[in-house]
């Protein structure tokens, strides 16, 4: 059973980061178990991920324990508490490539860099974030207990 999670999900994509060689990841069910560095990220620096509007885009969809309220989206489910809901591995996973879940998805995946049809010439063939920055709001989100 579990092999055949892992025959149907596959190898799926990698993800450049600065400095680093590109890194395959593996779906297993509704998670990505392992990190995309090989090491947790860091949850300073992504809480401060985050909260920039024009760096992470989260906090355009969604509201949170972050960035001004006044500046949160509603467009997306409320993160609060998201860490005590969803492992390492399946946040891992939503962030990465959300669509792979619910392909009516609006959230962009943030690694993802083809088959799209109109992308902002600064973003071409750029995923959204880093794997370390991946990692680094993975951490962060997962101390989101309450």
């Amino acid at each position: 059973m579990r092999a055949a999670s892992l025959v149907l999900a596959a190898v799926a994509a990698a993800v450049p980061g600065a400095g680093q060689a590109q890194l395959p990841y593996v779906v297993e069910g509704d998670a990505i178990p392992r990190p995309l560095t090989g090491q947790p990220g860091d949850p300073a620096r992504g809480e401060a991920l985050m909260a920039d509007r024009q760096r992470s885009l989260c906090s355009l969809c969604h509201p949170g324990p972050f960035a001004p309220p006044h500046q949160q989206g509603t467009l997306a489910p409320d993160l609060r508490g998201i860490g005590a809901r969803w492992s390492e591995g399946q946040l891992r996973l939503r962030v990465v490539d959300m669509k792979r879940l619910v392909p009516d998805s609006i959230m962009p995946s943030y690694v993802r860099t083809e088959g799209f049809d109109r992308v902002a010439t600064a973003w071409r063939d750029r995923p959204v974030l880093t794997a370390e920055e991946i990692e680094d709001v993975i951490a962060y989100l997962a101390t989101l207990k309450d």
